[in-house]
């Protein structure tokens, strides 16, 4: 898609807006951009965050202005996985939620692998 001065600068300020955990998949360089919007226009209680979005995809054109009104189309389409964005050492990655929820349990510590130092079990 190519975008247009007043879209790129809508997609600057509804980046500032959205919340933090969002923000990485706000970018021009994303191709699922306008997908990614949708979601974040529903779950959102910012009015002037709402605007701007239903701006950009009346911009955009038509027919993604129908799939922001029209309601459940592409949730279908994505994977039921979440996916939790991770900051390290200033690179973003992704990790599924379920990892990152889930603690090591006492069975799985006990089959990794030990390790002795000076004849003594560590860690």
């Amino acid at each position: 898609m190519e975008y247009t001065k007043p879209m790129i600068d809508l997609v600057r300020e509804i980046r500032r807006r959205a919340p933090s955990e969002v923000k990485p998949a706000i970018k021009l360089a994303n191709p699922e951009l306008l997908i990614e919007l949708v979601p974040v226009y529903r779950k959102s209680s910012d009015n002037i965050l709402k605007a701007l979005v239903r701006e950009l995809m009346m911009m955009a054109g038509e027919n993604w202005f129908e799939r922001l009104e029209a309601g459940a189309g592409d949730d279908s389409n994505r994977s039921s996985e979440s996916f939790v964005t991770r900051i390290y050492r200033g690179q973003v990655s992704l990790a599924s939620s379920s990892q990152a929820a889930e603690p090591e349990s006492e069975e799985a510590r006990a089959k990794r692998r030990k390790r002795v130092y000076r004849g003594q079990v560590i860690a």
